[in-house]
């Protein structure tokens, strides 16, 4: 459980502005401490998220054997151990509130000789499993789970093979997870996804010497074994954490927004598509490539939203920003329509149904669907909610303080620095001031 605030009181905004920056990608700081436990040599990291979730990683990663030294702003450096030379861990690794770490973990130890236990908080060991648990077990992994949930027990000395796998949803996770596995896996690893999903697990496995073999209709192959080599990495700001500021500037930013530095990899951004399409006055500016990812700096000045249906295509490249989007769609003019999120009922909380309530409650006009939302836009009365303890919630939450009447009041923040340490800081930065009263 984090020890952050419990609750957050925010006061009627009226403006924001100025030029803010947001911490290290989440997605590929995961991925990069995995990476390179498993790599041989020593890997340089700069720009790692040092928020709980990333956090987990690392501990999980030292108790395999990888040597890991933290310098701070000078970034990590992490020995590797090589795909066989990680060792057993003294104790069950606890995750805490991260599925990410959770499933990719279980791609990457699948192999390992000797047994393992993957756990995490409640909310993590309440998430589906199977999603993962089954294709392992197709390329001959022996790994347990109690009603398709954590706690997983990986039993060591399994022979895994490559298989063809077609997800039922699209996910990064358990694409990632696969080919995590297919690396010491024998023969070829094939993933085939219904929709695009985030790539920065193919693109870092790239960059560490790995042939990855891709196509354009979402087909992802590796050859194994493959061992990655070392790398040095930069990793570019969060776009997930940059979106809570995207919509407050679009909301509110009478002499606009800049967020520097923010990745903008095109499996992630669609938001910004989405936005645009509502009429948000977005720009790039400033594009270039730090290693393997596109970066750039976001400008963005307060639009004239309007409702839209969203395009079921932009969903998957959306999936972690739909809270703060239910926020824009509340502030447009309108009806916003989304469908084909049902994927948002499987994440930290059912995001579908705790947005929904939340909204209703502040005195918006929400209408719940099984795979989606439609939202009414319109002003916000104030009041107090619940983030049901999802970080992305708490504050999506926050930034409606900019549409709302009356103070609003959001219980059960404590999860927010799992994602975004310092948001409160950031958020005052930028003219959202969010007190944490006791």
């Amino acid at each position: 459980m984090s020890d952050g605030p419990q609750r957050f009181v925010v006061e009627p905004v009226e403006s924001v502005g100025g030029a803010l920056s947001v911490p290290g990608d989440k997605s590929i700081s995961h991925r990069a401490a995995m990476l390179a436990a498993v790599a041989r040599g020593t890997s340089r990291i700069r720009g790692f998220l040092h928020g709980e979730d990333c956090l987990a990683t690392l501990e999980a990663c030292r108790a395999l054997g990888a040597s890991i030294d933290d310098n701070g702003q000078d970034g990590l450096e992490i020995e590797g151990r090589g795909l066989d030379g990680l060792q057993p861990p003294a104790h069950a690794l606890d995750l805490g509130n991260s599925g990410t770490a959770l499933r990719l973990l279980a791609g990457l130890l699948a192999t390992q000789p000797f047994d393992v236990e993957l756990t995490g908080d409640e909310s993590l060991c309440s998430r589906p499993m199977a999603r993962i648990t089954d294709p392992l077990a197709a390329m001959g992994a022996r790994i347990h789970s109690s009603d398709g949930r954590a706690p997983l027990v990986i039993r060591g000395g399994a022979r895994l093979n490559g298989i063809e796998y077609t997800l039922p949803v699209a996910s990064a996770q358990v694409k990632s997870a696969l080919l995590l596995a297919g690396l010491s896996a024998a023969g070829r690893t094939t993933v085939r996804s219904p929709a695009p999903t985030r790539d920065h697990t193919e693109r870092m496995l790239l960059g560490m010497g790995v042939p990855v073999a891709q196509d354009d209709a979402g087909v992802v192959s590796i050859d194994g074994p493959a061992e990655p080599h070392a790398f040095e990495l930069s990793v570019p700001g969060d776009f997930s954490s940059a979106a809570f500021f995207v919509v407050a500037a679009c909301l509110a930013a009478n002499d606009g927004m800049t967020i520097r530095n923010v990745g903008v990899n095109p499996t992630r951004t669609g938001l910004l598509t989405i936005l645009r399409e509502m009429g948000g006055e977005i720009e790039l500016a400033n594009l270039r490539t730090v290693g393997t990812e596109p970066v750039a700096d976001l400008h963005v000045r307060q639009s004239r939203l309007h409702g839209i249906e969203v395009p079921p295509a932009l969903v998957p490249l959306t999936i972690d920003e739909f809270p703060i989007l239910f926020i824009a769609a509340a502030g447009a003019s309108g009806q916003t329509v989304v469908r084909g999120a049902e994927e948002l009922r499987y994440k930290e909380s059912d995001r579908l149904a705790v947005m929904a309530e939340a909204l209703n409650a502040l005195g918006a006009t929400v209408r719940e669907l099984s795979d989606g939302l439609v939202i009414h836009g319109g002003r916000l009365a104030g009041g107090r909610v619940s983030s049901h303890g999802d970080h992305r919630v708490a504050m999506a939450l926050a930034v409606a303080a900019l549409l709302a009447e009356d103070a609003i009041e959001i219980l059960d923040t404590a999860q927010v620095a799992t994602s975004f340490p310092g948001f409160t800081a950031e958020a005052a930065r930028a003219g959202i001031p969010i007190a944490s009263p006791a």
